[in-house]
């Protein structure tokens, strides 16, 4: 009868969260990377929280890796980099273990009555929200519909959705996932920020750009058209009254992977991420997170259900290519016991339609992209991957790309 919202697992069991894995030989990254697909592969279990954390054991160099899957439900960007303030510490410290703060009790569930005087309440106040909201959206469409056609500085048009080109993982995914990571130094995206005025968000996009350039050549694929990506954008700040939701909105980036020269497809990315937030401004960062307040979940849920088995990601024009995150990190060292954090590779989710997610952090002078994608339609992701750094590369040296 009314949304649904979150309650405490009154028989939550933190043994059914937490697992333990050891890798064979080498212990490399690439194997950790396949244990990270496999996990990704396994559906969460509906009848517990929605999150399980994996210790991975036998890397090289005696390294522990933690693999953490929580349901986007329950998390975005931003508060999945909170987290981490939750785990680790500031100076290595021998055992982990806090000091005790008692049995956990569950908060009490509430009873029918309560349930149903939740849901009455939601939809007496959903036609007072909607009274304003939908005079606001108007409005703000409006301005947008007028300013189409007058961008900023006479710069690019807004990029679009449904305007993407169709490559091979613009299709129907399957349930299985792979993984690939790359690293690439902070200092040398800084550098390039400061010799043509951009900013990181700008170098992490062109240099996806160049890496999706590189691997669709590669792979005899790549279209006339650039690429565009759906970018996820924190709106924690304009929605800070929205309680228990996935507090995100999304904007469209040309990736420029229809000019070869680096530097120039740096100008044509910073230039469309800078019309892109003008659009972002004029609809409201917050205006999609305050209609997904009054989605009708059932229907929804019912539509992604016919919507994935009747494959129709294959045939209506490509909203987005792939989805792209570029999330700020801890800028100083952590640690977890007495080990230190020595890498962030961050792992979005894939849909259909886009079966390739790009997610980025930074860590003290690094930066780690997270790469996850559908293996029937992206059957060698370590190309892409093994591209980043080339790519930063070419913009780092101001030089031409070979392709």
């Amino acid at each position: 009868l009314g949304r649904p919202f979150w309650v405490d697992d009154a028989l939550f069991d933190i043994d059914r969260h937490l697992h333990r894995v050891e890798l064979g030989p080498p212990g490399d990254e690439r194997s950790l990377a396949e244990a990270a697909g496999a996990v990704a592969s396994r559906p969460l279990e509906r009848d517990r929280p929605l999150w399980e954390m994996w210790a991975v054991e036998g890397l090289a160099d005696g390294h522990v890796a933690l693999i953490v899957k929580m349901r986007h439900s329950t998390i975005d960007g931003v508060s999945g980099a909170n987290l981490m303030g939750r785990l680790f510490q500031l100076q290595p410290r021998a055992g982990s273990v806090p000091a005790s703060l008692g049995p956990w009790r569950p908060r009490r569930q509430p009873g029918q009555m309560a349930l149903l005087g939740r849901s009455l309440q939601g939809h007496l106040e959903a036609p007072v929200d909607m009274a304003g909201l939908v005079p606001r959206t108007a409005r703000r469409l409006g301005v947008l519909l007028w300013r189409r056609g007058r961008p900023r500085g006479g710069g690019p048009a807004a990029t679009r959705p449904f305007t993407a080109p169709r490559v091979s993982f613009n299709a129907t995914i399957t349930g299985r996932r792979s993984v690939a990571f790359s690293d690439v130094s902070l200092a040398d995206v800084k550098k390039v920020t400061e010799a043509h005025g951009v900013t990181v968000n700008d170098v992490v996009t062109a240099v996806v750009g160049g890496s999706l350039r590189r691997y669709l050549l590669d792979h005899g694929e790549l279209p006339h058209q650039a690429l565009i990506a759906a970018v996820p954008v924190s709106v924690h700040r304009e929605a800070a009254d929205a309680k228990g939701v996935t507090k995100v909105s999304v904007m469209f980036s040309n990736l420029g992977t229809d000019i070869e020269d680096p530097v120039a497809r740096l100008r044509v990315v910073a230039a469309a991420n800078a019309r892109a937030k003008d659009v972002q401004r004029m609809v409201g960062a917050d205006t999609l997170v305050q209609w997904a307040q009054h989605f009708w979940l059932n229907g929804l849920s019912l539509g992604a259900r016919l919507y994935s088995d009747l494959h129709l990601a294959d045939h209506h024009p490509v909203v987005h290519n792939l989805v792209l995150s570029n999330v700020f990190g801890p800028p100083i060292p952590l640690y977890l016991a007495e080990a230190r954090l020595a890498a962030i590779y961050p792992l979005g989710p894939i849909m259909d339609g886009a079966g390739l997610n790009v997610t980025v952090i930074s860590r003290e002078d690094r930066m780690g992209f997270g790469i996850v994608s559908c293996p029937d339609l992206v059957p060698s992701v370590w190309d892409l991957a093994d591209a980043v750094p080339e790519a930063l590369g070419e913009l780092v040296g101001g030089r031409p790309s070979a392709r």
